[in-house]
């Protein structure tokens, strides 16, 4: 059976002001063009990125398989210089290495404390920061984060979604993302924000019957585009070529709407997380009452939350 799917729409020249009128409230994904992004597009090449920031040290993702599963933890984190990590990303094969010789690399850049700070590029790669505009079509006390990324060519990413609206950023190199709608959620087998189908191009129906009724969405970034990732919209990533992206995230609920403690923009908001929780603690009551019963008032639970929650469009 096919799967549904659909190009995600791309647009030229979208100024903040349509930006804010048009485009953010459809909640939909959207391919920005012709921005001005800064020096950058043409300016960081595997030579200039190496000589830029130095060797000081960064952490990385190693993978032996070019899909990276956050669930199973199918990598492994290794801390090179950072122009020797930039070279090794750019081959395709290593005379260096340390698991294999056709290994993955991904560097997701994180702040000072990872646990405490979150990603600005500012701080973690200021000489780097000033080759590129940022977009700001939000105001600057909405500003969360803003997230360096660097992928070996053939590197795929876990599907996920995010909390936060961001732009992604393409600097270099060509990325495919597969996106998912919040509504297909039920279709996606989740563990947290992350999809448990791994491999969406060639999914194991026996192990996700559902997932052939999640709508795909699809675009293909070359340097320069900035795709506008709304938030809880699931996105896999696959770099087509080696590639270097700036992620900026942005608060586009109110500040006390998000947990404090959260520096990677994917913890549920606060509110969101008391409700899980009152569930859980509902579910666990029900299980006071035989197998009749609690299959009876569960359909009940479900349809008093579709009748009190759910949007009633069908956008």
């Amino acid at each position: 059976m096919e799967r549904p799917r659909e190009p995600v729409a791309r647009v030229h020249g979208v100024t903040r002001e349509r930006f804010l009128r048009d485009v953010c409230p459809r909640r939909k994904p959207v391919v920005l063009r012709g921005l001005e992004l800064g020096p950058c597009i043409t300016k960081w090449t595997v030579d200039y990125l190496s000589q830029a920031e130095g060797s000081k040290e960064v952490k990385i993702h190693v993978s032996t398989v070019p899909q990276m599963d956050f669930l199973s933890k199918n990598f492994v984190y290794r801390t090179l210089p950072f122009d020797v990590f930039v070279r090794r990303a750019a081959e395709v094969k290593h005379k260096e290495y340390f698991l294999s010789e056709d290994e993955k690399y991904y560097l997701r850049s994180v702040g000072e404390d990872a646990r405490k700070d979150i990603a600005d590029i500012r701080k973690q790669f200021p000489v780097l920061a000033e080759d590129v505009v940022i977009p700001e079509y939000f105001e600057k006390e909405q500003f969360f984060s803003s997230v360096f990324r660097i992928s070996s060519a053939g590197l795929q990413l876990w599907t996920h979604y995010d909390v936060m609206d961001n732009f992604l950023i393409q600097v270099t190199g060509k990325k495919r993302v597969v996106l998912y709608s919040p509504r297909d959620a039920p279709y996606l087998y989740l563990s947290g924000t992350k999809s448990e189908v791994l491999d969406v191009d060639n999914p194991d129906l026996e192990k996700y019957p559902l997932f052939v009724k999640a709508k795909r969405y699809e675009c293909f970034l070359e340097a320069g585009d900035v795709l506008f990732i709304p938030a809880l919209w699931f996105h896999n990533v696959l770099s087509e070529e080696f590639g270097v992206a700036v992620n900026v995230f942005w608060k586009h609920l109110p500040a006390e709407s998000y947990d404090k403690s959260d520096t990677y923009g994917n913890k549920d908001p606060t509110a969101a997380s008391r409700a899980i929780q009152i569930l859980d603690r509902a579910l666990k009551t029900l299980e006071e009452l035989p197998e009749e019963y609690r299959d009876f008032y569960a359909r009940r639970m479900v349809l008093r939350i579709q009748e009190k929650a759910y949007r009633n469009d069908c956008g």
